[in-house]
């Protein structure tokens, strides 16, 4: 292949170069019509912007706050601890090598979504009500780290 056999990808749009002469249709004022704010080097409006109205994000009513101590826990449900081998130490380390959780959080906690035919050990920072009860119930320990 040489050079000049190259050919552009098929549906790859070229840059409109503005500026380049009133024969191109976008030379002079390269496309920003005659004078005024969006003419202009640097000009045009900041996001949510409504031309000296109060915005939008202004007129609404402020409510409630973000608790900026809150923990976000990583949630396991019941049936995800299936995959694993009857008698398993399951602990947040091996869930995170697993793939079950993607990242651990604040913590790890088991909610009760489904079922466990299985016995473990589960090893978590914190369980509701109903996964315990169905982990013990299957004859599994549960664990607070």
């Amino acid at each position: 292949m040489k050079l000049h056999e190259l050919k552009s990808v098929e549906g790859r749009k070229q840059r409109n170069r503005v500026g380049r002469g009133m024969s191109s249709g976008n030379g002079k004022t390269s496309g920003r019509g005659h004078k005024g704010q969006k003419a202009r080097s640097g000009g045009g409006t900041r996001v949510g912007f409504e031309g000296g109205q109060l915005p939008l994000f202004q007129r609404m009513p402020k409510r409630g706050f973000t608790n900026i101590h809150r923990k976000e826990f990583a949630i396991v449900n019941l049936d995800a601890l299936n995959r694993f081998d009857e008698g398993t130490e399951i602990t947040p380390e091996l869930l995170l090598n697993e793939g079950v959780i993607k990242n651990q959080k604040a913590g790890i906690k088991v909610l009760g979504n489904g079922s466990v035919e299985k016995k473990f050990t589960v090893k978590a920072n914190k369980f509701s009500a109903s996964a315990k009860e169905a982990i013990e119930a299957a004859g599994g320990k549960t664990e607070v780290i």
